[in-house]
């Protein structure tokens, strides 16, 4: 897929919103209190005629939040903006990897999964156990409460599934023909034993019956074992993309 065709940067931006957010000349500053880099990023669309200024802009934003500056780095980055953050000093973070797959007729569902319209705290606590509880208080806001609108910003559908030694549980939103697959988290004790793949399966089932017919997920590329589970699930690589993280820089006192 073509960069200036691929709609992943956009369908992304939707489905994990930040709540905070400004955009400047094309460009989309994200925040959420530090919470996940996709939230707390600059989401660069446009070609900014001084490139050089317009991450200066960017880092003095960041810095009067007293948040690191994160660049991703898709494929509708300008060209050149990757360098340039290298030759700055940005460490390269998270090689991430957009994968598709055509939504079946029928996956022959997620035995035992329930997928309901609003996280409850068994779901949430699942995830943030497994995914999400890596992140500092800030502002006087708890990084969960953070997290929770991140989750709630949009419709989306959240499904659990008991185990004997532990949950999974996953994040659908339908976004037109398109379903985007989040959250996927196996407690773990319960791994290795088919849960995330029947979480995926009623995922699935659940945004057909909303009209979608493709899916994406986003998968590290270090994450060999969810890869393979994708894999199996009949995904394969359809973009991939990074991000660039500074140094953190504090506001200054007066």
């Amino acid at each position: 897929m073509r960069p200036e065709t691929s709609p992943f940067d956009r369908l992304v931006g939707e489905a994990w919103p930040a709540p905070g957010r400004v955009e400047a000349g094309g460009w989309v500053y994200r925040h959420a209190g530090g919470v996940t880099k996709r939230a707390n990023s600059v989401l660069p669309l446009g070609t900014p005629g001084d490139l050089g200024r317009a991450v200066d802009e960017a880092e003095e934003f960041y810095a009067s939040l007293g948040l690191p500056c994160v660049f991703s780095i898709g494929p509708r980055a300008p060209e050149g903006l990757d360098g340039e953050l290298e030759r700055r000093g940005y460490g390269l973070v998270d090689p991430t990897l957009v994968m598709t797959a055509p939504i079946p007729e029928s996956t022959r569902g997620g035995a035992g999964t329930r997928v309901g319209d609003a996280p409850d705290e068994r779901w949430l606590r699942v995830w943030w156990s497994v995914d999400g509880g890596r992140h500092p208080e800030t502002d006087g806001v708890p990084a969960r409460e953070w997290a929770a609108r991140i989750l709630t910003g949009v419709p989306a559908g959240y499904a659990l599934l008991p185990g004997d030694r532990g949950d999974a549980v996953g994040r659908a939103v339908p976004q037109g023909e398109w379903l985007g697959v989040y959250c996927m988290a196996v407690e773990p004790p319960a791994r290795r034993a088919g849960l995330g793949a029947a979480v995926l399966r009623a995922l699935l089932d659940w945004g057909r019956e909303r009209g979608a017919a493709r899916a994406y997920l986003l998968v590290t590329e270090a994450n060999a074992a969810a890869r393979a589970l994708y894999e199996r699930a009949g995904f394969a690589v359809a973009g991939r993309y990074h991000y660039r993280v500074a140094r953190v820089r504090r506001r200054r006192a007066g």
